[in-house]
C-alpha cells in the first residue's frame, strides 16, 4: 500500500482516538458533576437534620419556660379567692375581733422574750466587769423581781383573750349553713364581749406602766442599749393599746372585704402562720424582706472584690498569675451548695459570733451576736457563691474592648491603672452592669445555702438596731418553698400560698433578666 491510500486511514484511527478520549472526558465530568451533586444533597440534608435537631432543641426550651409559668400561674392564681374567702370568714366569725385585743398581747409576750436577752446581756457586762458575786445576786434578784411584775401585767388580758377566743372557735365550728339570722346572733355573742375587753385592755395598761415604773438600771456600760431599747418599745407598746380598743370596737362582721384587701393581706402581711387551727396567715413582707436584706449584704460583699479581681486578671496579671487566679476563682462555682452551708455553719457563723464576743470588739454597739445563723452570715455565703458569675462575666466584657483603646491611651502617655480606670472600665460599663445583674439573679433564686445559714425566723428584722439588724435571723422566699412544700396537702390554701410565692420570686427573677438583656444589647451596640 502506498503512502496516499494509507492517509486516510491513519486519519480515520486519528479521529476515532480523539473521538474517544472526548467522550471519555464528557463523561468524567459528568460522573464528577453527579459526585458533586450527591455530595451536595447530602450536605444539604445534614444542614437540615441539624437546624431540625437545634431548633426543636429551642422549641422544647421555650415549651418549657410556658409550661413553668403556666403552672405557676394555674396554681398561684388559685390563692386570691381562696384567701378572699379566709378573710370573709376570718372576719365573720370574730376571730379578727379577738386579734384586735390579742395584739399588744403579742408584742408583750415578745417583749418577755425580749427581756431574757437583757438579762443575759447584764449577766455578761457583771463578768466582764468582774462583780463580786453577792452584789451580782443582789441585782439579778432586783432584776428578776421586775421580770415577774412585768410578766404578771399581762394576766389578766390574757385570761380574757383565752376566753373569747374560745368563743369564736366555736362560732367558727358552726358556722358550715350559715343563715343571715344565725351570723347576726352569733356577731351579738362578741359584741357582748366588748365591755369586758376593753376594761381588760385598760387593766393591762395601767398594770404595764406600773411595773415599768420600776425598771431596775443596767449592769454596765454595755447593757445601757438594751435597756433604753427595751424602755422605748414598752412605751410604744402602753401607747398602742387605745388603738386595739378602737380596732375591736369598729369590728363589724358585715362589712365586705375588698380584693384589694386580700392582696394587700398577702403581699404586705408581717406574719406566716400555716396550717393554724386559728386562722392561716400568709404574709409574703417578712419573706421579701428578709430575700432583699441577704440578698443586698452578698452584692455589696461579691461585687467590689469580683469586679477587682476581673480588671486585675484582664488589665495588670501576667499569663502565670491569669492562669492562677481565673481557674481558682471559677472554681468555686463547682463546689455543691450543700458543703457551702456546712461551711457556713460550722466555720463562718461560729468564727463571726466567736470575733463579735472578744473584749476589744465591745465598742459595736450590737456585739456580742448571739444568734450564729443571721443575715449577714447567709450574705456573706452567697456573696462566695454570686463570686464566679460575676467575675467571669465582668472579666469577658473587659477582655471584649478594643485594643485599639488600650493602645491609644498608653500611646499618649497614660499609665497602666489609667488606662484601665479611664477608658477600659468605661467601655466595658454595660457588660459589668450585666454581670452584676446575672450574679444578683444568682443570688435571689439561691435556696439551700439560706435554708441553712439565715436562721429561718419568720420576723422581720428590728432596723432600730441599724447595722445590727444584719445579724438577725430572717426567712426568705426559696427558703419557704423549699422548706414547707412537702408538709403542705395538695390544693390547700397553704399549698396555693406557696406557689404565689414562686410566682412572685419568678417575676422577680424574670424581671432582673430582662433588664440583663437590655443591657447586655446596649453593650453589643457600642461595641459594633
Amino acid at each position: 500500500m502506498n503512502e496516499d491510500e494509507s492517509a486516510p486511514a491513519r486519519g480515520s484511527q486519528v479521529g476515532g482516538h480523539q473521538g474517544e478520549v472526548q467522550a471519555g472526558g464528557e463523561g468524567g465530568l459528568a460522573a464528577a458533576l453527579r459526585g458533586s451533586r450527591r455530595g451536595r444533597a447530602f450536605l444539604l440534608v445534614i444542614d437540615s437534620w441539624a437546624r431540625t435537631l437545634f431548633g426543636g432543641g429551642a422549641m422544647v426550651a421555650i415549651l418549657i419556660l410556658v409550661l413553668i409559668m403556666v403552672f405557676l400561674v394555674w396554681e398561684g392564681a388559685g390563692f386570691i379567692p381562696e384567701h378572699h374567702r379566709s378573710l370573709v370568714l376570718y372576719r365573720r366569725t370574730g376571730q379578727e375581733f379577738v386579734d384586735a385585743i390579742r395584739g399588744p398581747l403579742v408584742e408583750h409576750q415578745a417583749l418577755n422574750r425580749y427581756l431574757s436577752r437583757v438579762r443575759a446581756t447584764d449577766v455578761d457586762e457583771m463578768r466582764k466587769r468582774g462583780v463580786g458575786e453577792a452584789e451580782a445576786g443582789e441585782w439579778l434578784a432586783a432584776f428578776d423581781t421586775f421580770a415577774a411584775n412585768f410578766r404578771a401585767a399581762g394576766a389578766p388580758l390574757r385570761s380574757f383573750v383565752d376566753g373569747a377566743a374560745a368563743v369564736a372557735l366555736d362560732i367558727k365550728g358552726r358556722s358550715q349553713g350559715w343563715q343571715g339570722s344565725d351570723a347576726a346572733r352569733e356577731a351579738n355573742r362578741l359584741r357582748e364581749l366588748l365591755p369586758g375587753a376593753t376594761a381588760a385592755l385598760g387593766e393591762f395598761e395601767s398594770a404595764l406602766r406600773a411595773s415599768m415604773a420600776s425598771v431596775p438600771a443596767s449592769a454596765g456600760r454595755g447593757s445601757e442599749h438594751a435597756w433604753a431599747r427595751f424602755r422605748d418599745m414598752s412605751g410604744r407598746l402602753a401607747a398602742s393599746i387605745p388603738g386595739a380598743v378602737a380596732r375591736a370596737t369598729a369590728w363589724d362582721p358585715d362589712r365586705p372585704v375588698p380584693m384589694g384587701e386580700s392582696l394587700s393581706a398577702f403581699f404586705l402581711g408581717r406574719r406566716w402562720a400555716a396550717d393554724s387551727e386559728w386562722h392561716e396567715r400568709y404574709g409574703l413582707l417578712p419573706l421579701l424582706i428578709g430575700s432583699l436584706c441577704i440578698s443586698a449584704v452578698a452584692i455589696l460583699v461579691a461585687v467590689p472584690f469580683s469586679v477587682a479581681a476581673a480588671i486585675y486578671v484582664s488589665q495588670f496579671a501576667t499569663s502565670a498569675e491569669r492562669g492562677l487566679i481565673k481557674p481558682t476563682i471559677e472554681l468555686i462555682a463547682a463546689i455543691p451548695s450543700i458543703v457551702l452551708g456546712f461551711f457556713g455553719i460550722t466555720v463562718l457563723g461560729s468564727g463571726i459570733q466567736w470575733l463579735s464576743g472578744q473584749p476589744w470588739m465591745s465598742w459595736v454597739p450590737f456585739f456580742p451576736v448571739t444568734e450564729r445563723l443571721n443575715i449577714f452570715t447567709a450574705g456573706l455565703m452567697l456573696a462566695l457563691m454570686a463570686s464566679p458569675t460575676i467575675f467571669t462575666l465582668a472579666e469577658d466584657a473587659l477582655r471584649g474592648v478594643p485594643v485599639q483603646f488600650e493602645e491609644g491611651s498608653l500611646a499618649l502617655g497614660a499609665t497602666r491603672f489609667q488606662t484601665a480606670v479611664r477608658m477600659v472600665v468605661p467601655a466595658a460599663l454595660s457588660g459589668i452592669i450585666a454581670a452584676v445583674l446575672l450574679g444578683f439573679g444568682r443570688i435571689v433564686g439561691e435556696t439551700m445555702v439560706v435554708l441553712l445559714v439565715a436562721g429561718n425566723r419568720l420576723e422581720i428584722p428590728d432596723f432600730t438596731q441599724g447595722f445590727g439588724a444584719l445579724f438577725q435571723p430572717a426567712h426568705t422566699m426559696t427558703g419557704i418553698i423549699a422548706q414547707e412544700l412537702g408538709e403542705a396537702p395538695g390544693g390547700s390554701l397553704h399549698y396555693r400560698a406557696l406557689f404565689m410565692v414562686g410566682l412572685t420570686l419568678f417575676v422577680m427573677v424574670l424581671m432582673i433578666n430582662c433588664a440583663t438583656e437590655m443591657v447586655l444589647r446596649r453593650f453589643h451596640r457600642m461595641r459594633g
